[in-house]
């Protein structure tokens, strides 16, 4: 499916902000001329021909459970194998091959530390590989949309969230009864209310305030990049100085090419890298144009560092947090 120039339109303008009112479809197709109907069609569409995911909440990593980067070496006659071992764990969410000699790359979400730990060690021993663990650190620039027009329409801006914001397990019921988005009907809040016994208003309230005060990220549409030409899928990483990867980083978000930007821990001998962007392009031309353009603006070019794209995925879907011990089912 190519999408036409008023169903990207559509997806660009609801990547977030997805209006949080009892008929949110009629809201969000008003601005281009689209009636309730015809908007939830078009949503509807665009999910099975695999342009979106889903419409939904993203969860600020370390706000909600726990979550890890996940890497191995597989010998490449084992990687079909080894994938398919890796995707039977609920908490794997992405599974990727990249071009490197850790050649699959996997995030894991879960309720907490532990069960994730679990799951790691699980996948180690079934598969008999050691997994490379590389929790997150800090986020410069994490999961704000994807700009189809190029330009990002947000600046990221940390937020703080306040001692008094943690989920409490209504919350929670939410987040986990829209793990896969909202349902695709006239009234979708009311829909997932219902289900979790609670109020219309209730719901909506609890949303605003999870957006707010930085548990949920962003409310939207969630895209698959390939789905719309997007087939460089570029994770580019640096090896940088531990007083200076702040001040590189802020220099690297300013460029709205880049999608995501964060810290993870070098694992030495076998990792050194400590900063990782991730670079969605048309081409592999373009991707190392625009980590060339990261560098030459950060005087990084000479820094250790390595692209690695993605050649395969195996699994993509939204993160799950509330599986297993603790969780919600």
């Amino acid at each position: 499916m190519t999408p036409s120039a008023q169903e990207l339109a559509l997806i660009d303008r609801w990547q977030r902000n997805f209006p949080l009112v009892a008929r949110p479809f009629a809201a969000a197709g008003a601005p281009l001329g689209l009636d309730e109907a015809a908007t939830v069609e078009t949503f509807r569409n665009l999910q099975e021909a695999g342009v979106i995911s889903r419409i939904g909440a993203v969860i600020t990593p370390r706000t909600v459970g726990a979550s890890t980067l996940a890497a191995m070496r597989v010998p490449p006659e084992r990687l079909a194998e080894v994938a398919a071992q890796v995707n039977a764990e609920r908490g794997v969410n992405h599974n990727y091959e990249r071009t490197h000699a850790f050649n699959l790359w996997f995030v894991v979400t879960a309720p907490d530390t532990d069960t994730m730990a679990q799951t790691l060690a699980r996948i180690s021993e079934q598969t008999g590989l050691a997994v490379l663990d590389l929790p997150l650190l800090r986020a410069y620039h994490i999961d704000l949309g994807f700009p189809l027009s190029g330009e990002r329409k947000h600046e990221p801006v940390p937020r703080q969230i306040p001692a008094d914001g943690a989920p409490d397990v209504l919350d929670r019921a939410l987040l986990a009864a829209i793990e896969n988005g909202l349902p695709f009907v006239v009234r979708p809040y009311g829909d997932v209310a219902g289900r979790i016994g609670i109020a219309e208003n209730d719901l909506i309230g609890r949303l605003q305030r999870l957006i707010a005060c930085g548990i949920v990220s962003r409310l939207g549409c969630v895209v698959r990049h390939r789905a719309l030409g997007y087939m460089a899928n570029a994770m580019a990483v640096w090896d940088l100085p531990d007083d200076r990867i702040d001040a590189i980083a802020g220099m690297f978000v300013r460029d709205s090419r880049i999608s995501l930007c964060y810290r993870r821990p070098r694992r030495l001998p076998d990792w050194p890298y400590n900063l990782f962007c991730m670079v969605h392009a048309k081409t592999r031309e373009q991707a190392r144009a625009i980590i060339q353009s990261l560098n030459h603006s950060a005087g990084t070019e000479d820094r250790p560092q390595h692209v690695l794209f993605s050649t395969r995925c195996f699994k993509q879907r939204g993160a799950s947090y509330f599986h297993g011990a603790g969780g919600l089912h």
